[in-house]
This record gives C-alpha cells, sequence and structure tokens, in this order.
C-alpha cells in the first residue's frame, strides 16, 4: 500500500479561436477539427515506492498543479497510465470543496465523506478535527467568514485526520501561520515515520530538503530532472537565474556530490582555495579555527560592476552563512575584459562538527537572479572536527561560559508537620 506508479502521463487541453468553432465542432463532430492541442503535460514517468517522501519544484506553469490534480483523481489525463495502491488524501486548491455557506463543521463531514469516511467515523474524529485546527467557535460559523489561514487550518485537519496511505499536498501549506505551518509539517513527518507516501509542491527549499528522498523538477510539462533534493534545487536555483539561455553544467564530485554551474560567462571564478591559518589548504578544520577563503577572478567582458558572494551550507544544503561583497560595501567596478582579480574572506569556523561546502556567486548586484555571471554549487568540501572545545549540539559554536551562584538555604523558620491523632 501507498505505491504510485506513473506511465507516459500527458494532458492536453482544446484551445478554440472563437466560440463559434467550439459549436461548430459539437454540432458536427465528424467534420474536421477547429481547435488546436495545447499540451501542459506530456511524457511524465516517475515511481513512488512506499513511504517514499518525493518533492516537485519547478516554475509557475510548468505543470506541478496539473500533475497532483491527476493523482488526486480531480481531473483525467489525456493519455498514460497511474496506478495508485491504497487511501489518497489531497490537500490541492485551498478549501477546495467547502461551500462558503455551510459552517466549518458542515464542510468537514462532507470534505470527510469525499475522502471515503463513513458518518460514524467522522463523528469519532471530529473531536481531534476541532482540536487540530484551532479555530474555536468558528467551527460552527460559515466558512465565509473565515480567513485563507483558518480554511487552510480546516482543510488540513479534514485531510489529516486519519492516516492516509498517500498524501499530496500543494502550496496550500504556505498560506498558514508559521506556527500553524510547523504543526502541520510535524504531523506530516509523523505520517512518514508510520509509513505513509508523501508528494508535496513547495517552493520552500528548507521543506523539500528537510522532509523528502528526492525531488523531480518539472519544466515546461515535462520531467527535467530527478535526484536527490540538494542536486535538483541547485539545478533549479541555476535555472530561475538564467534569463538569457546560458549554460547551466553539473558535475560529480570525488565524494560523490554534484556541482551545479551556471552563468553568462562575462567572469568566471578561475581558482577557489580554503585555507588555515598556516596558508595550507584546511580540507579539515578545527572548531573555532581562524580560515580564509581565497576566491581568484577573471573577467572575459567588460563589466560595470561585479560581486562577489559565498554561501557556507551544511551536508542537507541548509544555508549556514552567507556574504557579498555588495552587502560588505565593497562591489568592484568598471573592470575590463581580461581583468582579474583575488579576493580573500576571512573568518572564523565557528561551526559544528560535520561536513560543509561552499557555493561561490558573480553577480552585477545582491542577487545572482538579477545578472548570473557565474553560479558554482559545492565549490569546495571541507570538514569540521572538535577536538579542543566542549562538546556542544548543533551546527554553530557560540562559545558560551557559564556563572553559577549557589545559595544557602531560604532563611525562616521551619515547622515540624504534626501527625494527626
Amino acid at each position: 500500500m501507498g505505491d504510485v506508479r506513473v506511465s507516459g502521463l500527458g494532458k492536453a487541453y482544446k484551445q478554440y479561436p472563437g466560440q463559434w468553432s467550439r459549436l461548430a465542432e459539437w454540432i458536427l463532430p465528424a467534420g474536421k477539427p477547429r481547435h488546436i492541442e495545447h499540451w501542459v503535460l506530456k511524457d511524465v514517468d516517475f515511481h513512488l515506492h512506499a513511504g517514499e517522501a518525493v518533492g516537485i519544484v519547478g516554475a509557475n506553469g510548468a505543470g506541478k498543479s496539473t500533475l497532483l490534480k491527476m493523482l488526486a483523481g480531480t481531473v483525467r489525463p489525456s493519455c498514460g497510465e497511474i496506478t495508485i495502491g491504497g487511501r489518497v488524501a489531497a490537500m490541492l486548491e485551498l478549501g477546495m470543496g467547502f461551500h462558503p455557506d455551510f459552517t466549518g463543521r458542515q464542510n468537514a463531514v462532507m470534505g470527510g465523506q469525499l475522502l471515503g469516511l463513513s458518518l460514524e467515523e467522522i463523528a469519532q474524529l471530529m473531536p481531534h478535527i476541532e482540536a487540530f485546527a484551532e479555530i474555536g467557535e468558528y467551527i460552527d460559523q460559515p466558512v465565509r467568514t473565515y480567513s485563507s489561514g483558518m480554511q487552510m487550518r480546516l482543510a488540513f485537519s479534514v485531510a489529516t485526520a486519519q492516516r492516509p496511505d498517500i498524501l499530496i499536498v500543494d502550496e496550500a501549506l504556505s498560506v498558514g501561520d508559521s506556527y500553524f505551518q510547523h504543526k502541520s509539517f510535524e504531523r506530516i513527518r509523523e505520517f512518514r515515520r508510520e509509513g505513509t507516501t508523501l508528494l508535496i509542491v513547495s517552493h520552500d527549499r528548507y521543506a523539500i530538503q528537510t522532509v523528502c528522498d528526492r525531488a523531480i523538477l518539472m519544466d515546461a510539462g515535462r520531467i527535467r530532472m530527478q535526484g536527490s533534493p540538494v542536486d535538483v534545487l541547485d539545478y533549479y536555483n541555476a535555472m530561475m537565474a538564467e534569463q538569457n539561455h546560458h549554460r547551466i553544467q553539473q558535475k560529480t564530485l570525488a565524494d560523490g556530490r554534484v556541482t551545479t554551474i551556471s552563468g553568462s560567462g562575462e567572469a568566471s571564478i578561475v581558482d577557489v582555495r580554503l585555507l588555515n591559518q598556516h596558508d595550507r589548504p584546511a580540507d579539515t578544520v578545527e572548531v573555532g579555527e581562524p580560515l580564509r577563503l581565497q576566491v581568484r577572478v577573471r573577467v572575459n567582458s567588460a563589466l560595470p560592476r561585479l560581486v562577489l558572494g559565498f554561501l557556507v551550507k551544511d551536508r542537507l544544503g541548509q544555508a549556514i552563512y552567507g556574504i557579498n561583497t555588495h552587502r560588505l560595501e565593497q562591489p568592484l567596478e568598471d573592470l575590463a575584459a581580461g581583468e582579474e582579480a583575488t579576493y580573500c574572506f576571512s573568518f572564523p569556523a565557528r561551526l559544528g562538527k560535520g561536513s560543509y561546502s561552499v557555493s561561490l556567486s558573480l553577480s552585477r548586484e545582491d542577487s545572482h537572479v538579477d545578472k548570473n555571471f557565474e553560479w558554482r554549487d559545492n565549490a569546495l568540501i571541507f570538514h569540521v572536527f572538535n577536538t579542543d572545545m566542549e562538546d556542544f549540539v548543533g551546527s554553530s559554536w557560540l562559545g558560551a561560559d557559564v556563572t553559577i551562584t549557589r545559595h544557602g538555604m531560604a532563611s525562616g523558620s521551619i515547622h515540624p508537620v504534626q501527625s494527626l491523632p
């Protein structure tokens, strides 16, 4: 249970030049077609194993929501096959299926029935739905009086009142407040531990990387890439910066990680080194050790402005620290073709034990999305060990000190407890 298999899946919508063309085709079905087919999804193949969590990413219009609707059964595919093993719960459009004039409780009952639950089961689950949604007396008020966040709370509570074999979640969770988002993702993680298969669409990189085992990148209705969340999101990040169809490359490093390189090439990174205080390569680093990140850059075309930034990420791809010369108010200006520059960032390795990577960006302004000369993920890898500092937990060493003042017993007389006769 919980297995999902998609083969040759496609979805096309008919486009007519006008209303009369639609009517003529309906009246004369044997005549020539008066429409053209617009394919929003084509040749989609993937397999989700039971208990696996997969994130789907892509730009708006890439076909993500259409794919989820077909998996949920609300949209019929034009071609291909979908094989699903188990009960599906889906959160697609916010409050989809809710009637605005019915109360939250009435909509919860109808929503539960759409999920295949009996009235007896819904009655048993209703206290849990109310408790998780935390909308108080509004549960008996018309849904039209709800805010979008309250609708999302109720919709999620109903969809997850009983653990499904397969849970499909679109961007709806991004509407709620941070408290309920944390609460919702904790329930999703709980379902995952119990074996629920998860398919989630989100633009939240943190959510995809922390929850999902794998990611799928959709582009123009097709699967562009599948793989680990970090590799796929790095590639997607490079795609978003490419407004002039610049080349994107991916190379596998010696440790198995993938480095993504993209950009216009108007400036490029020639060499990057992480050095310790003795000017030696710092492949292994002690907690708190002084480091220098040295980057040599070549200008290939005349540039009015150049900004270099670096980002330290942990092994899961989470950003630990990032800075650039724009924020440090040290951009280079009026650079000629053929010119080179060497940057040297100095900082202490106040990091926890583990493996880290450094990503580099050459751009015109604060963000590489504005003008990307070169973006390079996993430009180098280094490992942090702890042999000198206290055995702390976490990704950052704060070097905390403690002062303890021990006090005597509080003053005052102590009365013995008298036993009752």
